[in-house]
């Protein structure tokens, strides 16, 4: 029963979620679905992006054009995760705060995927929550001094990548706000696991440039490409396992 709790939290999250992602790159005010296209407000029964494109095939009935599948995606997804939280973990605590982390990454890896920013409006609350958060976790997950000097950590490592890569390839190589990011990843995971944490977002942001490149012949050396999302899959990972991943190599 509670994991089909949290996997309808999860939902609802998501129409949140994708609430957000549409309005605050375009500094808007925050307003219940509707579509993009020709402004037409739904219904509440079609908040939900599935329910829409389960009856309409993902077409606005109003203007004919169809919608973008994102919210869709973000409303299979972030049940998915949510729903891992009370099977992966005992304390109650740490299914509502790391709830919370994972939908802050999951609107992150959104708004970096379709706008290339990570907006301070996100990562500096965001950062704040997750330290305050911290002191109500086990210590056993995170504890506030923890959190504290992970967010510095994470901060000065990617604040030197960003100078290093500002001065070998010019401004763009590595965006402020993955320094940012990695910064609020330390509060989320503590000082303990934040190192594998940016090592494995390191790794994935690798991967997904090498394959970004072998598929599209356009994009080169010079080409700015969103690397947050690599960073916040990263979190969203840790946050299951770092623990485990940090008692194993620093007992």
């Amino acid at each position: 029963m509670t994991i089909l709790l949290f996997a309808l939290l999860g939902l609802i999250t998501a129409v949140f979620i994708n609430i957000l992602a549409d309005h605050l790159p375009e500094r808007q005010t925050p307003q219940m679905p509707y579509c993009l296209q020709c402004g037409h407000p739904y219904e509440p029964i079609g908040w939900l992006a599935l329910t829409r494109w389960l009856w309409g095939g993902g077409i606005c009935l109003e203007c004919g054009n169809l919608e973008p599948k994102r919210p869709p995606l973000v409303e299979i997804v972030t049940p998915i995760l949510f729903a891992l939280l009370p099977i992966l973990f005992d304390d109650p605590r740490i299914w509502f705060i790391y709830a919370a982390y994972i939908a802050i990454l999951i609107l992150i890896i959104v708004i970096d995927l379709e706008h290339k920013l990570i907006l301070n409006v996100v990562t500096y609350p965001a950062t704040i929550f997750a330290i305050f958060g911290a002191i109500i976790l086990p210590n056993s997950e995170n504890s506030w001094k923890l959190a504290l000097a992970g967010a510095l950590f994470g901060f000065i490592v990617f604040f030197i990548l960003y100078w290093i890569g500002e001065k070998m390839f010019g401004v763009g190589a590595l965006g402020f706000g993955d320094v940012k990011l990695a910064m609020l990843l330390g509060a989320m995971v503590g000082l303990q696991s934040i190192p594998f944490t940016l090592a494995l977002g390191i790794v994935l942001g690798g991967v997904g440039t090498v394959l970004i490149l072998l598929i599209n012949r356009r994009v080169g050396r010079h080409t700015a490409l969103p690397y947050g999302q690599y960073l916040a899959v990263a979190g969203i990972v840790m946050l299951y396992w770092g623990t485990a991943v940090a008692n194993y190599y620093l007992p």
